[in-house]
């Protein structure tokens, strides 16, 4: 049975896991099960909020669409695609929300990517109230609000004046930006009138709100549609005949959508008049540009429907005119409710980290996607080409143009935090950490680059050499993002990928015959090192690898990764001592806890971030694989992978988007929608398939 839900003047906090995701390729939409735009930065990625209400539920920004009257909801993507359709039904009928920022084929050059949130509401009667309020830069700037008179949209009848059709326009100084909001109201029944829609001002300043928003009241018939458009307006001055109008048509003759069609070239590519057809062909447009995307998909493994979400998803993070992917289109979410671990992280709304190349390439190879791949590759070594002046590399980067490295760290003392969890950060301290790691994961990503992508230019000599010279170095952890702060440690996953990159540099040279003079120094440091994590990261009284040479009582599951990156073998006694360490609940000295994966326990070490937080779904999925894999020499830890992975796609929302942690009770935590839980998920679910073939062919 279906929650109902019940309109309150003051709506409190949507769980994390009730939004779906929309995106363009530039930036993302965050929308809730009951039709509010939650999270929104405009007009890309790395760009200051105007809707964010997901970390303030007053003064965040919004822009929704809600019945007045109790209802229950359903929310689903179009099939094979990235359009959102939010349902209400009450007794009395039924409405549809469908939302989605435009693309196009990627064969249609005629017009430019339009840069619109499109909400179409259609059917039923059922009373509607629309509210837009944006929060310009994170709720920061204040913005003066105007309705006017729209002169963009194309009039469906005569017989409306046109003095009666008004858009909202918002203007922030401050922020330097503008925004207006506009609609086409329809009817696609004959004999049922256009709705009628009138925006009026929305006082939220005792909320906090900085500015006044819209509103307007909706009881659709059936039939009726009315579509909402929001955008950055174009700031040009246009001649009169780029303003048609009815009366224009008739005192020169000609049919009105003739008239309609000459204005559209006498106005920017990226702005032309509104009309019916062509929001009709947005739609059209954007679920074929997502259908075609998808049956690209070379995937033919169990658990497809899940993989193709994660596939899907991932996509949406893509910043396109880089290649980058970023970790996460939302930030500052906290990973224990009422918690302090809630980094920004703008970093990861606007950047792509090293340390996830590797696996992100290898998830986009592994599902047929050569040209992302390729895109992606591009965009890591243009970060390479501007490393810093001792040859070392950022630990993360913005998705826009080369050499961009700042995160500077700031607190949003302002906001709220979701469900008080505060504070809300932008920016992230972290950047300048010392994380050797990450040059082991780039060479991963150079040889798989190498060997499935287009060939690349000669780099791994030059950071092999950096990172052989410091091998013996402490450094500050950071798995994928969970980061420790306070003091630096000989940090057990880092050795483990450093290893790696002297063996990638070592095969990469040998599969490409290129030259390779200081092969034997690499062996060397390569063997010196294996060995030194065997004596010095080995708990020999409990029998497990430790998360530090300091720390051997400290269990961490980052080290499942240890078979995933062939550290050692999935049936090596020493590593499946430590996975079954792992997998014992935290009151037997493990870390899982109802099937999913604690990354540490907090409470036995000092991090330097303080309070608690949930299980982390990276290391849930890194613990079924490396189950998969060790699965080829024992069927039943193949059996407990499947068991394990079917039932944490059971913790994924009902559109299948991943978070960061899940909480012990199954809520949904940190960054919302989490582009590195659906790589390991495409990785683990890949790999488990192929486990699974392997192993019942050897039956």
């Amino acid at each position: 049975m279906m929650n109902v839900t019940q309109p309150l003047k003051d709506r409190g906090y949507i769980p994390l896991a009730d939004h779906g995701l929309i995106g363009n390729l530039r930036t993302a939409a965050l929308i809730s099960t009951d039709g509010s735009v939650e999270s929104y930065c405009v007009p890309n990625f790395d760009s200051p909020s105007i809707f964010a209400r997901i970390l303030d539920k007053d003064k965040g920004g919004h822009f929704s669409i809600t019945p007045t009257t109790p209802f229950t909801t359903k929310q689903s993507y179009l099939p094979n695609s990235n359009i959102l359709q939010t349902k209400y039904l009450n007794e009395q009928g039924v409405a549809t929300v469908t939302d989605f920022l435009p693309r196009q084929p990627s064969s249609a050059k005629a017009r430019p990517l339009l840069a619109w949130l499109i909400r179409r509401v259609i059917r039923g009667s059922m009373p509607l109230r629309v509210e837009c309020a944006p929060a310009f830069n994170y709720a920061r700037s204040s913005h003066t609000t105007e309705i006017l008179l729209d002169t963009s949209v194309a009039l469906s009848l005569a017989p409306v004046p046109r003095n009666s059709h008004k858009k909202a326009l918002f203007s922030s100084s401050e922020a330097n930006l503008n925004l207006d909001l506009r609609y086409i109201a329809e009817s696609i029944l004959d004999n049922v009138a256009d709705p009628d829609v009138q925006l009026r001002l929305l006082d939220l300043s005792e909320k906090g709100h900085k500015g006044p928003g819209v509103w307007a009241h909706l009881d659709l018939k059936e039939g009726q549609v009315v579509t909402f458009v929001l955008r950055t307006p174009p700031d040009v001055q246009l001649p009169p005949e780029a303003h048609p109008s009815h009366e224009t048509a008739e005192k020169m003759g000609i049919p009105y959508e003739k008239l309609v069609a000459g204005a559209s070239t006498l106005r920017p590519p990226d702005d032309p008049i509104l009309t019916k057809t062509l929001l009709r062909d947005l739609l059209d447009q954007t679920n074929a540009y997502w259908n075609a995307w998808i049956g690209c998909s070379t995937y033919t493994g169990s658990w497809k429907e899940a993989v193709n979400r994660s596939a899907l998803a991932l996509k949406l993070l893509i910043y396109e005119p880089t290649g980058a992917v970023v970790a996460s289109p939302t930030f500052s979410l906290p990973e224990y409710i009422g918690g302090t671990r809630n980094w920004c992280v703008v970093s990861q709304a606007t950047a792509s980290w090293i340390r996830d190349s590797s696996f992100t390439l290898y998830a986009l190879i592994r599902l047929g996607f050569t040209h992302e791949a390729n895109a992606y590759m591009e965009f890591i070594f243009e970060r390479v080409r501007s490393r810093d002046p001792d040859g070392s590399l950022k630990i993360m980067y913005v998705s826009y143009g080369p050499g961009e490295k700042e995160f500077p760290e700031e607190e949003l003392t302002h906001l709220d935090g979701h469900k008080g969890s505060k504070p809300v950060r932008i920016g992230n301290g972290a950047i300048d950490h010392v994380q050797l790691d990450i040059y082991g994961e780039l060479m991963d990503c150079i040889y798989l680059s190498q060997k499935y992508g287009r060939p690349l230019v000669r780099v791994s000599s030059l950071y092999a050499t950096h990172v052989i010279a410091h091998v013996h170095d402490p450094d500050l952890y950071n798995v994928h993002g969970r980061e420790v702060r306070n003091r630096h440690r000989h940090f057990t996953y880092s050795k483990v990928s450093m290893t790696g990159l002297a063996q990638s540099c070592i095969r990469l040279a040998e599969k490409r015959s290129l030259p390779c003079p200081r092969r034997n120094e690499w062996y060397a440091a390569r063997d010196a090192l294996y060995e030194e994590i065997m004596h010095k990261a080995w708990n020999p009284e409990k029998r497990f690898f430790a998360q530090s040479y300091e720390d051997l009582e400290i269990l961490d599951s980052a080290l499942l990764i240890m078979p995933l990156v062939f550290f050692s073998t999935p049936a090596d006694p020493r590593f499946l001592s430590t996975l079954k360490q792992i997998l014992l609940s935290p009151e037997r000295g493990g870390l899982t806890s109802n099937g999913l994966v604690y990354r540490y326990d907090v409470s036995k070490t000092d991090d330097g971030v303080g309070g608690e937080e949930g299980t982390f779904c990276l290391c849930t999925l890194w613990c079924i694989e490396a189950l998969a894999r060790a699965g080829e020499y024992d069927k039943a830890m193949l059996t407990k992978a499947v068991a394990m992975f079917e039932d944490f796609l059971q913790y994924t929302n009902h559109l299948g988007l991943c978070t960061e942690e899940i909480s012990d009770a199954g809520e949904a935590l940190g960054n919302a929608v989490q582009g590195f839980t659906h790589v390991t998920l495409i990785s683990a679910a890949y790999n488990l398939s192929r486990m699974r073939v392997k192993v019942s062919g050897m039956l």
